[in-house]
């Protein structure tokens, strides 16, 4: 495991999460799986506890403690693309299985993880600065999934 981790607490389905995001992304994968000792309180001895995984690289913990706890907007993973062909196969991917758009280029997964997929036109509009950042933002601002085409064209005003 590695030194530092993203721990990520599921109900019960880190092991279906994990699975889902080595499916979807590049650079990702299951590793180990633990199961519990004994029972615990919103699980038996035997179930899925942790779920070590990869996520475009990142390390990061999937933990089945229960309901007692909700994920939010506070945390989100951002995924840069490189073309709307790319961004348009992460978004669909998460939506469409059972997961919510939101807007700005955000969305949640079934799990309730909140994903930024960002087309990396839109981060270099931002880095440019000036009229340019304030054209490709206010396009932004009135879209869900990032559309490339219409990010390329504010920036060019």
């Amino acid at each position: 495991m590695a030194k530092n981790t993203i721990c990520l607490w599921y109900d019960k389905d880190a092991e279906a999460a994990a699975r889902f995001y080595a499916e979807t992304f590049p650079d990702s994968a299951v590793g180990a799986i633990h199961r519990a000792p004994s029972d615990y309180p919103s699980g038996k001895r035997g179930d899925v506890l942790t779920v070590e995984f990869t996520v475009a690289g990142l390390p990061c913990l999937g933990l089945n403690g229960g309901p007692a706890f909700k994920h939010n907007e506070a945390f989100s993973f951002q995924i840069a693309t490189d073309d709307q062909q790319e961004t348009d196969r992460y978004w669909n991917a998460i939506v469409g299985n059972g997961g919510q758009e939101s807007a700005c280029g955000w969305c949640k997964d079934k799990w309730g993880i909140s994903w930024q997929i960002t087309p990396r036109v839109l981060t270099e509009a931002m880095a440019a600065g000036g009229d340019e950042a304030r054209r490709a933002f206010e396009a932004m601002m009135g879209m869900k999934k990032i559309d490339v085409a219409a990010i390329s064209a504010a920036r060019r005003g």
